[in-house]
């Protein structure tokens, strides 16, 4: 008896070391991440002259090169690279969430049909801009289209609430199954949107929902601030729950967690990050699922290391698909969600040969 308690104390012992190294690890990485993104793209300029474009800034300049630097390095490569690591922390933080609520690793943050009622907004803002949605665009300008990604990836967390919600209580399997529902009903409208578009609409529906970081800018960093904020306070408040769910409800209920409390506390912060990340960015796939499963293969299932992990390992794996993206084919750029596909696909696949995905242990 003691020698199998010996043994579960030195395998907690290693988890948690290998935790910290990944931690560690992601950090490194993401530092990588961050000064590939603000050194790369097809102007040539480095991140060398990042001093002399925040000198430009601060002081004034009229030296054409010098605002040639600080315009690509700090107007368009910085905001670029802050919203992608917003978008794949948000992204992969409530995949990890979204699969210890449901505790199973194959959920996503679209299970729940936020980012097909974001799109589907998104998609109407675009298409009948001229139209019906006139009087939003005219309103809003050029926050009509995040707005309404937001708005709508909220709208539809709200209807699943009032679907799943009986008596106070949350219920989970009602919520899956009216999501995939919903879901499916918000990429058939868009379906039907996109079929009555002409040519431009056509192509602009076409490349927003392949997703991109093109149109980051300043405003748009200000006003994911808030969601990012969000996500840094729900994370250490929910680990407790999300280990003790990985037992069950009723065995987290009788280790003191509030269980019905938690999981209208991750439904309403997956909502507003994958809804803002949508906006941002359009739809990017495979990051709420590949990454939180890697960080699993690596630490284990306590969510002491998933969900920071996972933040870390997002925003890097989202940086580095990016710059890829800006690269490959430049002039030009590839579609985000393509180059997402292209990288996650074959990883997950890999995982899923060599391990097999049976559960979140």
């Amino acid at each position: 008896m003691q020698r199998l308690a010996s043994e579960a104390a030195g395998r907690r012992m290693d988890r948690e070391h290998l935790g910290r190294r990944l931690i560690a690890g992601s950090a490194l990485a993401l530092v990588v991440a961050v000064v590939l993104s603000l050194s790369i793209g097809a102007t040539g300029i480095t991140l060398a002259a990042l001093w002399r474009a925040i000198d430009a800034a601060l002081f004034g300049s009229t030296d054409p090169v010098l605002l040639t630097e600080q315009l690509v390095l700090l107007d368009i490569r910085l905001p670029r690279t802050l919203l992608g690591a917003f978008v794949g922390a948000a992204l992969a933080v409530s995949g990890a969430m979204m699969q210890g609520l449901f505790r199973n690793p194959l959920a996503d943050p679209g299970i729940v049909g936020v980012s097909s009622g974001a799109a589907l907004a998104a998609v109407a803002t675009i298409a009948l801009g001229n139209g019906l949605a006139a009087p939003w665009v005219q309103t809003f300008g050029i926050y009509a289209l995040p707005f309404a990604a937001f708005l709508g990836g909220f709208l539809v967390t709200a209807l699943l609430v009032a679907i799943a919600g009986r008596r106070g209580q949350l219920m989970i399997g009602t919520l899956l199954l009216a999501g995939i529902a919903l879901g499916a009903i918000a990429g058939a409208l868009t379906g039907l949107i996109a079929y009555a578009s002409d040519d431009r609409e056509l192509r602009d529906l076409t490349l927003w929902s392949l997703g991109s970081l093109s149109g980051a800018s300043w405003p748009k960093v200000v006003a994911i601030v808030p969601f990012a904020v969000t996500i840094a306070v729900v994370m250490p408040l929910v680990v407790r729950a999300l280990n003790g769910f990985l037992l069950g409800e009723a065995e987290a209920f009788h280790l003191g967690v509030d269980v019905e409390r938690t999981k209208w506390l991750i439904i309403f912060t997956t909502a507003a990050s994958v809804g803002a990340a949508v906006a941002v960015a359009g739809i990017v796939g495979f990051v709420g699922i590949v990454v939180p499963h890697f960080v699993r293969l690596i630490a284990g299932p306590d969510h002491r290391w998933v969900l920071p992990g996972s933040a870390l390992l997002g925003a890097t794996l989202l940086l580095l698909a990016d710059v890829v993206a800006r690269m490959a084919v430049r002039p030009a750029e590839l579609p985000l969600g393509v180059v997402m596909a292209a990288i996650g696909a074959p990883v997950f696949l890999h995982l899923v040969l060599r391990r097999g995905i049976g559960g979140l242990e």
